[in-house]
C-alpha cells in the first residue's frame, strides 16, 4: 500500500503545481497584453496641424464664466445714501469693465448687519454697470469696526472658461 499512496501524492502534486503554472501564466500574459497599450492618464492629444503649427496662439476660453476665488476689498463710511454710492463709485473705478457676481459686505458695530444693507442699496447706484439686479449681495456686521463703516468685499465673474 505504501507505493499506492506515493502514486497518489504525486498526482496531487502534479494537479497543485499545474494549478500555480495555470495561475502564473494567466498573470504573465495580463502583463504583456498591459503593455503594449499606452497610459491613458499620461496620454495628451496633440495640437492638429503639427507642434508647432499653434505655438503663438492662445486658445480662446470656452463656456460660462466662474467666480473668482481673491475678493477685491474696499472701505466706505457715512450714512448718507448719496455720500455711500459716490464712494462706491469712486473705490470701484480701478474694475471698471468688471462684472460682480457676490458681494459681501461687513457693517461695523452692534447694528453692522443693517448698515452693511444700506451700503449694498447702493452699490448698483454708485456703478450700475458693476452691480446689477442679480449680483448676489450678503451683509454682516464687525463688532470690531466703528459705526457707520462698512468693509465691501467683492467677488468678481471671471473670463469666459476662466
Amino acid at each position: 500500500m505504501t507505493p499506492r499512496r506515493r502514486q497518489r501524492g504525486s498526482r496531487v502534486a502534479g494537479v497543485v503545481l499545474a494549478g500555480w503554472l495555470f495561475a502564473d501564466l494567466l498573470l504573465v500574459l495580463a502583463l504583456v497584453s498591459m503593455a503594449d497599450r499606452p497610459d491613458p492618464l499620461a496620454a495628451r492629444p496633440k495640437p492638429p496641424g503639427g507642434a508647432g503649427a499653434h505655438a503663438k496662439e492662445k486658445p480662446k476660453p470656452t463656456g460660462p464664466p466662474s467666480v473668482a476665488r481673491e475678493p477685491e476689498e474696499f472701505e466706505v463710511k457715512g450714512a448718507d445714501k448719496k455720500s455711500l454710492a459716490r464712494q462706491i463709485g469712486r473705490e470701484t473705478r480701478r474694475w471698471e469693465g468688471r462684472r460682480a457676481a457676490l458681494v459681501l459686505t461687513f457693517g461695523g458695530g452692534p447694528s453692522g448687519t443693517e448698515y452693511a444693507h444700506l451700503v449694498n442699496s447702493q452699490l448698483s447706484k454708485g456703478r450700475p454697470a458693476m452691480f446689477s439686479g442679480k449680483t448676489a449681495t450678503d451683509d454682516f456686521h464687525d463688532l470690531g469696526a466703528d459705526a457707520t463703516t462698512a468693509v465691501v468685499r467683492v467677488y468678481f465673474f471671471t473670463a469666459p472658461g476662466g
